[in-house]
C-alpha cells in the first residue's frame, strides 16, 4: 500500500533538480501514484510574488535577515495551502527545494546563526518535516556552467562562486547529520542520476516504490 510522502530535491545552483523532479514525476505517473509537483519559493500567489522579489530582481540588495524572512513567509503559505492539504489527501508531494535550502543559503551562505534560522523556520513549517531529502551534489563551477552566461542568472546565482561554495559546503555538512537525507553525486548523465534516485526511493519506501512495479 502506498502512502502520502513528502520528498524534496535540494542542491546548489545547476545541480539538476528541475530535471530530476521531472523524471521522477514521469516515473511516479508510470506507477500510477498520485502526486503533486511543487517548487519553493512559489506555489501560492504570495509565494510567487516573493519569488519575484528574491530571485528575479537581480539588482536588488537586501539584508540577509530580510531575505530569510521573505523566504519563510513564502514557506508558511506553501506549507499551509499546498503541502499539508496534498498530504492529507494521500498524495506524494515532490518538491524542488524546501527548508534545507534556507539553512544552506541563508545560514551557511549568508552567515546567519543556524539556531536562530532553525527557530524561525519551525514557525514557517509548523513542524512539517520531509520524509526524505535527495541532495544533488555538483561542483560549483560545473553547476554554473550548466546555467549559462550571467545574463540568464537570477539574483542568487549572481552572488558568485565563493558564496555558492559556502552553500555547497552547507549542504554537505547538513546532510551528514540527517537521517532523512541522502547526498547523490550529480556530475554524470541525468539518466544515471535518475536511476540512483529511483534505487534510493525503492530502498527507503518499498511499500510505495516496490521494485516489481518499476
Amino acid at each position: 500500500m502506498s502512502r502520502s510522502l513528502f520528498i524534496v530535491l535540494e542542491g546548489v545552483e545547476g545541480a539538476g533538480k528541475s530535471t530530476q523532479v521531472r523524471l521522477l514525476s514521469e516515473w511516479f505517473e508510470s506507477l500510477g501514484l498520485e502526486h503533486l509537483v511543487v517548487r519553493e519559493p512559489g506555489g501560492t500567489p504570495v509565494g510567487e510574488a516573493i519569488r519575484a522579489v528574491v530571485l528575479d530582481r537581480g539588482g536588488l540588495t537586501m539584508p540577509p535577515e530580510t531575505e530569510l524572512f521573505l523566504m519563510l513567509g513564502a514557506r508558511a503559505a506553501f506549507v499551509r495551502d499546498i503541502v499539508r492539504p496534498a498530504l492529507e489527501e494521500g498524495q506524494i508531494v515532490l518538491a524542488d527545494r524546501f527548508d534545507l535550502s534556507t539553512f544552506a543559503y541563508q545560514g551557511y551562505g549568508r552567515g546567519l546563526d543556524l539556531q536562530k534560522v532553525s527557530q524561525a523556520n519551525a514557525v514557517a513549517t509548523g513542524g512539517l518535516v520531509p520524509d526524505l531529502y535527495l541532495v544533488l551534489d555538483v561542483p560549483v563551477d560545473q553547476g554554473m556552467a550548466r546555467k549559462g552566461g550571467p545574463d540568464g542568472r537570477d539574483r542568487i546565482e549572481k552572488e558568485g562562486p565563493e558564496f555558492l561554495e559556502r552553500v555547497r559546503e552547507g549542504y554537505r555538512a547538513l546532510t551528514g547529520t540527517m537521517d532523512n537525507a541522502r547526498m547523490v553525486p550529480a556530475q554524470d548523465d541525468p539518466g544515471e542520476i535518475h536511476g540512483v534516485l529511483r534505487d534510493i526511493l525503492v530502498g527507503a519506501f518499498p511499500e510505495t516504490f516496490s521494485t516489481h512495479r518499476v
